[in-house]
């Protein structure tokens, strides 16, 4: 039994220390985990960046269009919107709400709901 705990304890030790030996040994220079840094670095600043115009184009695409005034360019910004519909749009002007865009027949219901909360009929 004294020689299988024996045993038991040399072979652990060796094991710790192989394990010790094998942790603090490494295969990269410095060098190569300072470059390796800088690259993860950079990716992050890049990935950043994109989360923020990402959040900044969110935030101003929440504004509402006004249908009275808006620009073509503006109204096929509109989810499903036609260069067709947005001409119609701004030869029909002015409306006096969003949903007079369906009874008009210029856009389809189903269209309006996609854009509904994203137009106002300003005046």
């Amino acid at each position: 039994m004294k020689r299988t705990s024996l045993r038991s304890i040399s072979l652990i030790t060796l094991a710790l220390i192989f394990a010790s030996i094998t942790a603090c040994t490494t295969k990269d220079n410095p060098e190569q985990i300072r470059q390796r840094t800088a690259e993860a670095t950079e990716t992050m600043r890049r990935d950043a960046k994109a989360v923020a115009e990402g959040v900044k184009e969110g935030m101003s695409s929440d504004k509402a269009i006004n249908i009275n005034n808006a620009s073509r360019e503006d109204l096929l910004n509109l989810p499903g919107m036609t260069e067709r519909d947005a001409v119609r749009i701004i030869a029909e002007r002015p409306f006096k709400n969003g949903h007079e865009l369906v009874a008009r027949h210029i856009i389809s219901e189903s269209e309006y709901d996609k854009i509904s909360d994203r137009i106002i009929a300003g005046h």
